[in-house]
């Protein structure tokens, strides 16, 4: 499987080719285009994280009650993703370290990566942000999407990130969430700056470089009413 990621980073597209028996499996409505001979179909996937109760978890975590799976009966076939909103891509290789992913940043992933909902209790209250987090693990590639830019933090010791900049984070990272350094609970809140992500150990986080809720907010009020 070769994956290629094209007209990053505002418009992020990614060109996939599968050899013979490779499978793709992404989120519903992701494909843009494919080769003829690729076959498709939807599931909820069967497995772990599968089936009805895994659906059903990934649409608690922000994801789609289906997914489509992509299997290429023959070699160099090619398959165009795209996420619903513009952005970026990361083409991330899952091995033993795995990934904790924020809800909607999932696109895609091969046959051979485990995708379920992990509850990373009250910690993860993101000032307004989903508590539900995607769990990643297996071996095998993924692509996230991202609002924006994706960049990437290595952490080397401590390191703190605005919680609704995190795309990603390897599951190396200790992390608990706190007010910005320096200030009172209060000011924190009034100041428009929520809470932030206090990361402990080796690893790297995946930052994109704009805000879902605080995009919302400003256009939200912009938009005539329905």
């Amino acid at each position: 499987m070769d994956i290629e990621i094209l007209y990053r980073p505002d418009s992020a597209i990614a060109r996939i080719t599968l050899n013979a028996g490779e499978e793709m499996v992404a989120e519903a409505g992701a494909m843009l285009a494919m080769s003829g001979a690729i076959n498709a179909s939807t599931t909820l996937r069967k497995g772990k994280g599968g089936g009805v109760m895994g659906g059903l978890k990934r649409m608690l975590g922000g994801e789609s009650l289906f997914l489509s799976v992509f299997r290429s009966p023959t070699a160099n076939n090619q398959l165009f993703l795209a996420p619903k909103m513009l952005g970026d891509l990361l083409h991330y290789e899952v091995t033993g370290t795995g990934l904790v992913v924020q809800a909607t940043s999932y696109l895609a992933s091969s046959s051979d990566v485990d995708v379920t909902l992990g509850f990373q209790g009250f910690k993860s209250f993101f000032s307004g942000e989903n508590i539900f987090w995607l769990d990643i693990t297996g071996m095998g590639d993924v692509l996230l999407s991202s609002f924006g830019g994706i960049y990437e933090i290595p952490v080397q010791g401590e390191y703190i990130v605005d919680t609704g900049h995190i795309v990603a984070f390897e599951k190396s990272l200790n992390f608990e969430v706190s007010k910005p350094p320096g200030g009172s609970w209060l000011s924190a809140i009034l100041g428009g700056e929520g809470l932030v992500c206090h990361f402990k150990g080796n690893g790297r986080v995946f930052c994109q470089t704009h805000n879902f809720n605080a995009f919302g907010k400003i256009v939200g009020p912009q938009l005539p009413p329905r």
